[in-house]
Formats: structure tokens, sequence, C-alpha cells
């Protein structure tokens, strides 16, 4: 799904990054917790979160992220905006709740990621 699309389905106002509205993204991960993140994120996926600190920039370039989309209104401050300019990694922000964001997405053919092992 390129990430115009996934911005034109949640009405999200976009942050950073607006050049690359037109790359794909293949998979998603909805998650206030980075340690759960880091842990469960196997292939480049869109970072569904509520979170807003450096940490979340920081775990999304550990991961080659390329877009991070914040949940329920939050936006992030000057120093993640500037980290993420700095990256090309795209920010936006969604009025809608992670569980609805997550559901729009998945039923307009965004995968999430991998099952967690048992």
């Amino acid at each position: 799904m390129k990430i115009s699309k996934m911005q034109e389905l949640l009405n999200a106002k976009v942050l950073t990054g607006e050049e690359n509205l037109g790359k794909h993204v293949y998979s998603a991960f909805g998650c206030d917790l980075m340690s759960d993140v880091l842990a469960y994120v196997t292939d480049q996926a869109v970072l569904l979160t509520g979170l807003v600190n450096p940490q979340v920039i920081r775990t999304a370039l550990m991961l080659d992220m390329v877009c991070i989309v914040f949940v329920r209104s939050k936006t992030p401050d000057d120093e993640m905006i500037a980290l993420a300019k700095e990256h090309g990694i795209v920010m936006m922000s969604t009025n809608k709740t992670l569980y609805n964001t997550c559901g729009i997405l998945y039923s307009n053919g965004l995968v999430g990621t991998a099952e967690v092992p048992r």
C-alpha cells in the first residue's frame, strides 16, 4: 500500500516526509511498547503508536521503517520532527484510536507482521 493511500484512509495530517508519500509499505505493527516493536517486527513495517518520544524514531530507524503514524491526535515535538526529517521518515497523525487505525488499514489490505510465537 502506498503511504499516500494510508494518509487518505486515516484522514491523517502529514508531519514530515511529504516527499516519500509515494513509497510502498507492506505491513503494519501497532504498539506503544518499543521493546515489543523490536522483538516482533521482522520486516519493514509501518509503526502505529500513541507513544510520543524520541525512542519511537530511534526504534523505527533500527528496523528500517519508513513511516510512523501517531494515533489519538498525538503530535511529536520539534526534536522528533527534526530527527525524522533527517532520516526521511514519514510521520503522520490521525485522530483515530490505535484499534480503529489498525482495523482500517487491515481491512484495506495492509497486513500485520508475523504472529507472535506461543
